[in-house]
């Protein structure tokens, strides 16, 4: 089993996680974060350590998708091993549905 990131985080980008992280599993994006799958190690540490809910278990329905998003990401984004400020507006946009399209599609090329 690994954790993921999922679309909560876009936008908003809390590190809380990163710190807890014993194996620094943690890769930064522009406007996200992600986990390297193979990296993880299930501690579990990081997921109530996020503010926006963003990381969960890959054993949760439908996460295969997410799985792959946060490897194929983590392999092109460098690691991050501490905490940084939150995006300007992420207090605004925590909790906003649907962002992986919204995102995605206003940055072209960027997609999974």
């Amino acid at each position: 089993m690994t954790y993921v990131v999922i679309d909560n985080c876009i936008a908003c980008k809390y590190t809380d996680c990163v710190e807890v992280c014993p194996v620094d599993c943690f890769y930064e994006g522009e406007n996200m974060l992600v986990i390297h799958p193979d990296e993880c190690i299930d501690c579990g540490v990081c997921e109530p350590e996020c503010p926006a809910d963003a990381i969960r278990p890959d054993t949760e329905p439908d996460m295969d998708t997410w799985v792959e998003f946060n490897r194929k990401y983590a392999e092109m984004w460098p690691v991050i091993v501490t905490k940084k400020d939150m995006l300007p507006d992420a207090e605004a946009r925590d909790g906003e549905t649907n962002k992986l399209a919204t995102y995605f599609s206003e940055k072209p090329g960027l997609g999974g």
